[in-house]
């Protein structure tokens, strides 16, 4: 089964359809609920959203997933019936095999139930197919459009003095360049406020677009990065950590601990990131979408789908 614990939640919805095709005095059952087992639209749809929430159970290496929202209607036609199931959660993958689950139960179901009125040859289900998805990466995307340069800077006196090796600043580097950003630099020093504090300020002065620093987010003597880094600031975006703080939160009970901020140092969006590989990991994975939205869009005025004026 796939791994999708460092995939953010989002609002996921999906929408899914089939075609039943029949004579059309078996149709005329659909609208008037006359089968021998009783009214065969009303029991289909609740056979379509029972599908929806088992759909887990039913093919293999599905995540479960809390179905927040479950719904089947139809569109009759003269010799045909369209099932249409679309299918709603709160969670770190997509609803697609549940609404597409959903069509399909609800259109075999009505089939069960009108197959005692017709030749077998005279009914038969097409075009289950999945017509719309939101939420997640297709909506939500992890990657540049085109390039931006970046760069990590990683905060740490044993790794400056060739004493241990660096695992976090790296991830976080290479994930960046997997995410479209180009050249990403990568920088390790010790933890000096009057390293840090230069280091930021010329590359905030070479207008690179993306900053994060990794290590010195907690509460030791030598964690000095927040409090260099918070004066420096032109605009502080508090949702940036928080959101990463909470993302960790829910994967261990130490991440409320990281004292990690981000904003903007003139242009340059600046992120704190803890010293940890799994802290550092989990706050980008929480953060990639938003920083992505930011460096296209928000600082030198860029207009997005759904911001003030636009139709969402």
């Amino acid at each position: 089964m796939k791994d999708v614990g460092l995939k953010p939640d989002s609002l996921r919805v999906a929408r899914a359809t089939a075609t039943l095709h029949a004579p059309a005095h078996c149709i005329e059952r659909l609208h008037s609920g006359d089968t021998e087992k009783g009214d065969a639209l009303k029991t289909a749809r609740v056979a379509g959203i029972l599908a929806a929430k088992r759909t887990d159970e039913l093919i293999p290496l599905c995540h479960p997933l809390p179905i927040h929202r479950a719904e089947v209607t139809y569109e009759l036609d003269e010799t045909s019936v369209r099932v249409i199931a679309e299918v709603q959660t709160i969670g770190p993958t997509g609803v697609e095999m549940e609404a597409l689950t959903a069509a399909s139960l609800a259109a075999l179901t009505l089939y069960d139930m009108l197959k005692p009125y017709c030749e077998p040859d005279d009914m038969h289900i097409e075009a289950c197919r999945l017509e719309r998805k939101t939420g997640g990466k297709s909506h939500y995307r992890r990657q540049l459009s085109q390039p931006r340069d970046a760069a990590v800077v990683v905060l740490s006196d044993t790794v400056a003095a060739g004493a241990a090796r660096d695992t976090a600043g790296v991830f976080v580097r290479d994930a960046l360049e997997q995410a479209g950003f180009g050249p990403v630099g990568y920088t390790v020093i010790a933890d000096d406020a009057g390293t840090l504090g230069d280091t930021i300020r010329r590359l905030a002065e070479a207008g690179v677009a993306l900053i994060v620093t990794v290590g010195g987010t907690g509460l030791g003597p030598r964690d000095i990065t927040v409090d260099t880094v918070t004066p420096m600031l032109d605009v502080e975006i508090p949702g940036i950590m928080e959101a990463a703080r909470a993302f960790g939160q829910r994967r261990m009970p130490f991440a409320m601990l990281s004292r990690g901020i981000a904003g903007y140092v003139r242009d340059s969006l600046l992120l704190t990131f803890p010293g940890s590989r799994g802290g550092a990991s989990e706050s980008l994975a929480a953060t990639l979408p938003g920083i992505v939205h930011l460096i296209e869009t928000a600082r030198r005025g860029g207009r997005h789908a759904g911001g003030y004026g636009e139709e969402t």
